[in-house]
């Protein structure tokens, strides 16, 4: 049977969503706007793409772009982070070079990107590795420095190797500091992904809204969009509090 917390943790927001669509409406109703549509249109407009066999493949498109970009920002930026924790020499070189390009925009590069590629997936999926790959680097770095010296001693102990206690020890007690680099990062990267597939390619949900707004300016479609935006990142937010519920990190994260 389910517990009173788990019901909560459903009809809640489930209420919240009803009193939102409602006080949506009556905006609607009592505005007697011509440009903002009402709930039901954008129903409709979700329907409308499913029927024309667009809903599906421009969602595909942007999370294609997305885990392309995020996945090659975790193949390099979790093992520079590492090696910035773990060795001095290696975060006094690097350090500087993050820390300029951590504030940079990554929309700050779709020039640059769009001459790299032209406007092709490779130009928004080098967007999205360069939203992604500071955070990931950042919290990779600090988690590694984060662990405690009693943790290292006692690997050295038992008489592990330099890089068996990064790897043996280190690492999983950074676990949980990375993953919360990994989670932001993804945040930021689906970000970008809509962003950018404004301007530098022609499909995808970013693609959609701009799209839809210049043709015909069908501001029920643009709706649509941005619905399927928040859903699909709460979805990958989801996702990622999962991965921290799993044995091996969950120590690391409050479960109250």
């Amino acid at each position: 049977m389910r517990a009173p917390k788990d019901r909560g943790a459903v009809l809640l927001p489930l209420l919240t969503a009803v009193v939102l669509l409602g006080l949506w409406q009556i905006a609607v109703v009592l505005t007697h706007t011509k440009v903002f549509p009402p709930p039901w249109a954008v129903a409709r407009a979700l329907g409308e793409l499913a029927r024309k066999g667009v809903l599906l493949s421009y969602i595909g498109d942007s999370l294609f772009r997305v885990a392309s970009g995020y996945l090659l920002a975790l193949a390099m930026g979790i093992p520079l982070g590492l090696a910035m924790g773990w060795y001095a020499g290696v975060a006094l070189a690097m350090n500087p070079v993050v820390q300029v390009l951590r504030p940079i925009s990554p929309l700050a590069w779709i020039p640059v990107s769009i001459v790299l590629f032209g406007v092709s997936n490779l130009a928004t999926i080098f967007l999205i590795f360069l939203a992604a790959i500071c955070p990931i680097v950042v919290a990779t770095m600090n988690g590694v420095r984060s662990v405690p010296r009693m943790y290292l001693q006692a690997g050295r102990n038992f008489g592990l190797r330099p890089a068996a206690v990064l790897a043996r020890v280190v690492l999983p007690a950074a676990l949980p500091q990375i993953l919360v680099g990994l989670r932001i990062a993804l945040g930021i990267s689906w970000l970008v992904v809509v962003a950018a597939e404004m301007i530098a390619v022609d499909s995808g949900l970013g693609y959609l809204i701009i799209d839809s707004r210049n043709a015909g300016k069908r501001y029920d479609l643009v709706l649509a969009a941005i619905f399927l935006i928040g859903v699909i990142g709460l979805a990958l937010d989801l996702l990622t509090r999962r991965i921290e519920r799993m044995p091996r990190v969950r120590w690391g994260f409050r479960t109250d």
